[in-house]
């Protein structure tokens, strides 16, 4: 079975369905969101999360936004109000580039509509659902994407292996099957046997909640280990492969993931073990030429400080008033990164302008 991290309910006037990945794998629990603000929360508090899934949930909050618009609107009011849509989901997390593409792609394509009409109050209903166009647009591509990231991974999974994997990078992180996960999936499809080792991703064991059931539930051998045993597995020989998804790759390869990620990769390095990013095409951002530019979304003391139960109870585990350091992500260089994984197919030479070449197809 695949969870459906997220579905748009009705149409224009409906609402965007949400698994609360908060209470997983304790509680299987559904959120309706019905305005902006509960999608800006679901995405801020990480009931969504992953970067596929978080810019196609941004582009239906735009749909959100662009309900009980007043009648004495004009094109132009409602663009304003898109606009201001677009400017306070963008605000819920810095670091995952699809929040951004998304938000902007919907808004591109609400300004060409508008250029093209007079104003009236037909064509604003028109508007609204240029808009749910666009962003069902959104998802059924990434549904589609996930597929072929997995297609032209799943070479790289062979017969009996042991893979590593972090964070979750599955159905839950996108509107389709997975990123990393995906590859997985259709190595399993060409009926493949192999171990699939999963860190528990601390603070929010994302790891241990989300991929360990994801894989669990696709039938797939899985192993969750926590994340300071990772190097000691390799060295006994357990690990063939690290593959991992991506929140944002720079324009030169380096690629922001969730914290732990360059660690991983240097582990790799040391033992020889090929380390592959498996991501859609929209987690690139060129306008960055390298990870030293990537914003690095800093998150509260208390995820490291307690720790949380699916139900919303936490219990301390450091003292009070401590000193708390708790970034995110962190950025792997892309001279440590074997291949990334895209829709369009494999880039092993990293640098420039191989992935300026390698998105330009």
């Amino acid at each position: 079975m695949i969870a459906q991290a997220l579905k748009w309910v009705g149409g224009v006037d409906g609402f965007l369905e949400l698994i609360d990945q908060r209470r997983l794998p304790a509680e299987f629990v559904k959120l309706q969101c019905r305005d902006v603000e509960q999608v800006y929360e679901a995405i801020k508090t990480l009931a969504v999360r992953g970067a596929p899934a978080i810019g196609v949930c941004a582009a239906y909050g735009l749909v959100l936004g662009m309900q009980n618009l007043d009648t004495r609107y004009s094109m132009l009011d409602a663009l304003e109000r898109l606009a201001k849509s677009c400017e306070y989901l963008a605000s819920s997390r810095p670091t995952a580039v699809n929040l951004f593409w998304a938000l902007d792609r919907v808004r591109l394509k609400a300004e060409q509509f508008v250029g093209r009409r007079r104003g009236t109050r037909d064509e604003l209903e028109a508007l609204r659902e240029v808009v749910l166009e666009e962003a069902n647009a959104i998802y059924e591509e990434d549904v589609d994407m996930c597929r072929r990231i997995g297609e032209n991974g799943e070479k790289f999974i062979k017969d009996g292996v042991g893979i590593l994997t972090h964070c979750n990078a599955g159905a839950l992180a996108t509107a389709g099957q997975g990123t990393a996960l995906s590859v997985m999936l259709e190595a399993q499809k060409k009926g493949r046997k192999f171990k699939v080792y999963v860190d528990e991703t601390r603070p929010l064991f994302q790891g241990a909640r989300l991929t360990a059931w994801e894989l669990k539930q696709a039938g797939i051998d899985v192993t969750v280990i926590c994340d300071n045993m990772a190097g000691w597995l390799m060295k006994q020989g357990h690990i063939d492969a690290v593959i991992t998804g991506a929140d944002r790759i720079a324009a030169n390869g380096d690629t922001a993931n969730k914290i732990g990620t360059y660690s991983l990769s240097i582990l790799a390095r040391e033992h020889g073990i090929p380390f592959y990013i498996a991501a859609p095409s929209s987690t690139f951002d060129l306008s960055i030429k390298s990870g030293r530019e990537i914003p690095i979304e800093q998150r509260a003391a208390e995820e490291v400080t307690c720790l949380w139960s699916g139900s919303g109870g936490k219990t301390q585990i450091a003292p009070e008033g401590i000193g708390v350091y708790n970034p995110a992500f962190d950025v792997t260089d892309a001279s440590f990164i074997t291949a990334i994984i895209t829709e369009k197919g494999v880039i092993e030479d990293l640098n420039a302008e191989s992935i300026s070449e390698h998105l330009g197809r």
